[in-house]
């Protein structure tokens, strides 16, 4: 291949990736439009909240204990090196709540309610069943859209709240277990360490990452190809792409919250 026809070929790759940042960008200003717009459906709305917070919690609650417990003994293990084991407490508090829970939280939104959201929105279309919503003079956006974006928008920091409360409790319960940890002193550690400013990132990043999941999953469903195969790359797509930029927001937002 000359130098000249791979240049052309990176400028195409280039301008295709660009091209689809910009539908992306364009698809989710018009899903926030419809969001503040009349009409509603409540109906849809309760049913995403049902589906994306309530359903998600056992997943996102074994999750956390886990990820908690698993931390305080790598933190115990690591700080026995420098007779700093006494720290557990306070890196399993800030660890949770400034980066561990809200990023497993939005990967775990992303693998189940991102793949859901796609798979379900392109099978509607593929059966043109989002067509026969046009006909009814029922806009797309506003019926299957913006109430799965709004319920995510609302319910996962919801969800990054409780996975970091479930994440300090795995890691106190094995400090306390298994670590000789006095229970008291490790709660009074653990609440003054903490800050407003800890508990507003976490919230923050878990509203964004709540967003970029739903509007992945819509986004990648309204342009899906025909056929099985076509629903098959829409639901793969969505959560490669909802993973990859919900850990690149994650990395912008903790340098905003960092320079605060």
């Amino acid at each position: 291949m000359t130098p000249i026809a791979l240049l052309a070929r990176l400028g195409r790759t280039a301008l295709s990736a660009l091209a689809a940042v910009g539908r992306a960008a364009l698809f989710a200003l018009s899903v926030f439009s419809h969001m503040l717009r009349p009409p509603f459906y409540p109906r849809e709305l309760f049913q995403a909240l049902l589906n994306i917070g309530w359903l998600s919690l056992p997943v996102v609650g074994l999750t956390a204990i886990f990820t908690g417990g698993a931390l305080a003994l790598q933190i115990y293990a690591g700080g026995a090196r420098f007779n700093a084991e006494a720290v557990v407490p306070q890196i399993v508090a800030i660890g949770m709540v400034r980066e561990l829970g809200p990023v497993l939280v939005g990967l775990m939104i992303a693998a189940r309610v991102t793949s859901s959201i796609a798979a379900e929105i392109a099978t509607m279309k593929v059966t043109e069943q989002i067509d026969a919503l046009v006909t009814l003079s029922t806009h797309p956006m506003k019926y299957l859209v913006a109430p799965r974006v709004l319920a995510a928008l609302v319910t996962v920091p919801v969800l990054v709240a409780v996975g970091d409360i479930i994440g300090i409790l795995g890691g106190y319960t094995v400090a306390t277990q298994n670590l000789g940890f006095n229970p008291a002193a490790y709660l009074k550690n653990t609440v003054d360490f903490l800050e407003a400013h800890d508990i507003l990132s976490s919230l923050t990043k878990g509203a964004v990452f709540g967003t970029i999941a739903a509007l992945m999953g819509c986004y990648y469903g309204m342009t899906s190809g025909r056929g099985a195969q076509g629903v098959g790359r829409a639901t793969k797509g969505s959560v490669e792409a909802a993973a990859v930029l919900i850990l690149a927001a994650n990395f912008v937002l903790t340098g905003v919250f960092f320079s605060l």
